[in-house]
Formats: structure tokens, C-alpha cells, sequence
């Protein structure tokens, strides 16, 4: 789900930054809301649907790669913007695209926030596994449920264009693309905040924290407790970490 507001924002708060949170794969923009709800109304946190998942079709000339993403993420937020700072915060796969849009944001770019995203090692076997297991939900995903009543809590896998679905997790999981990830991580010249879940099977913390070391300036907060989606599983403890980051960035910026 998008949010933003379109009413002029009062002078005092002329530069406060526009989140732009991005989703993982198979996922869509609804993810964030239990989180945008609880950063109102002092941050306003956009969430859109990424081309090819939830709602959003793929425009025809958009490549379903990580390069091409990472663009388009960039286009967007700058327009959605309309010239105010901004933070991207990414969630899993939709960390890598935040990297990738980071220095196309120039000095519009306030900071970055990355969930349960890390990495930066290529495993060849567990990567040829998700790849394989990945292939084969597409393959094999019910699409028919999406006819059920009550089914939209599932939806967002089910309904993936399976072009842009197969493109992103296997332009994700080339080892260029993941021997990129930390020289994209050292050159980024904004604070970063990286939140890990204690009990994430996905992206396990040692992961987030070994990318997280790249970067020049970066914080690393773990969610005792909490697995791969803390935006909905501890949307309240996330948003006081987040929170507090972005108050801190805000000081650090008027300093």
C-alpha cells in the first residue's frame, strides 16, 4: 500500500525525508502498513507495490533484473519526493534494490535502512537450492486460490508476474550480483541502519551484520525474538528502533 501525502507540507517541516520502504520477493506494498501505522504521524512512509507483484504490472521495457529495479526505485522516489530528502528502506530482496538505487539518488539521499537484508557471500549449493525451490513454487503455486474468498492474506505470491518473479531471484542470486553487494555497501555516503530478527531462518543476523561492516557509517539493532518479517511481526519494537534512528539522522543533519 502507498502512503503519501499530496498537501503542501508546512515550512518547518520542509526537509523532513520521504520513506520509501520496498518489499522482498513475492511480496507487495501492504507488507509495511502495520509499520506505517505505527510511525504516524511523524513520518510518512511510501510503500509501493514493486512492477510485477501486488497490483502493480510490469511496464513492458522494464527488465526484470536487479539493475533495472534498483533504477526504477530511484525514478520513483525522486518523483514521489518532489525534492524532499529521502530514505529508502529495503526488506530482504528489496534491500539489494535499495543498494542499487542509492547512488542514482545523489544528495537527495538521506540515509538507508535495510530489514532482514544482508549477505554478500556467494554459496553456490544453497543458492542453486532456493534457486531450484523457488522455480518450482512458481511452477507449482495454486494459482486458484486467489478465486477464494478471504484469500488476499496470500495473495501477493500467488498473484507475481512470473517473469518478473524468475528475473529477480535469478539476477539476485548470480555471484556477480552478490560479490556487488559490498562494494555497493562501502561506497554509500549516508548513515545506514541494519535490524536483523534473533530467529530469521531467511537472513540470519550474522548475514545482515557481515554486509552491514562495509559500510562506512552504519548501526546494527537485533529483534530479539523476532523471524524474517518484523514489520509485522514487531511492527511497535521496529518502529521505536527506526524511530529514534531517524531522529538521530534528523539532528545529525541540522548539526
Amino acid at each position: 500500500m502507498a502512503r503519501s501525502c499530496l498537501i503542501p507540507v508546512p515550512a518547518g517541516e520542509a526537509q523532513r525525508p520521504l520513506l520509501v520502504a520496498l518489499h522482498g520477493w513475492l511480496l507487495a506494498g501492504r507488507l509495511w502498513q502495520p509499520l506505517a501505522d505505527q510511525l504516524e504521524p511523524g513520518w510518512e512512509l511510501w510503500a509501493p507495490d514493486l512492477p510485477g507483484f501486488g497490483q502493480a504490472p510490469r511496464p513492458r521495457g522494464l527488465q526484470p533484473n536487479l539493475v533495472s529495479y534498483g533504477r526504477w526505485v530511484a525514478d520513483q522516489a525522486r518523483e514521489r519526493a518532489v525534492g524532499r530528502p529521502v530514505v529508502l528502506i529495503g526488506h530482504s530482496l528489496g534491500g539489494s534494490l535499495a543498494l542499487q538505487a542509492a547512488p542514482l539518488l545523489g544528495e537527495q539521499l538521506q540515509g538507508l535502512v535495510q530489514i532482514a537484508s544482508g549477505g554478500g557471500v556467494y554459496q553456490p549449493r544453497p543458492f542453486r537450492a532456493v534457486r531450484r525451490g523457488g522455480a518450482s513454487f512458481l511452477r507449482w503455486r495454486p494459482r486458484w486460490l486467489l478465486e477464494l474468498p478471504g484469500s488476499e492474506a496470500i495473495a501477493s505470491p500467488l498473484r507475481a508476474e512470473l517473469r518478473a518473479a524468475r528475473g529477480l531471484l535469478a539476477s539476485s542470486m548470480r555471484r556477480s550480483s552478490v560479490q556487488q553487494l559490498p562494494l555497493l555497501a562501502s561506497r554509500l555516503k549516508v548513515p545506514s541502519l541494519w535490524v536483523a530478527g534473533s530467529r530469521d531462518q531467511v537472513m540470519e543476523p550474522r548475514y545482515v551484520r557481515h554486509l552491514a561492516s562495509y559500510c562506512p557509517n552504519h548501526r546494527v539493532e537485533v529483534l530479539e525474538g523476532c523471524g524474517h518479517l518484523p514489520m509485522r511481526q514487531q511492527p511497535l519494537q521496529l518502529a521505536a528502533v527506526l524511530g529514534g534512528w531517524l531522529e538521530q539522522l534528523k539532528l545529525e543533519q541540522l548539526g
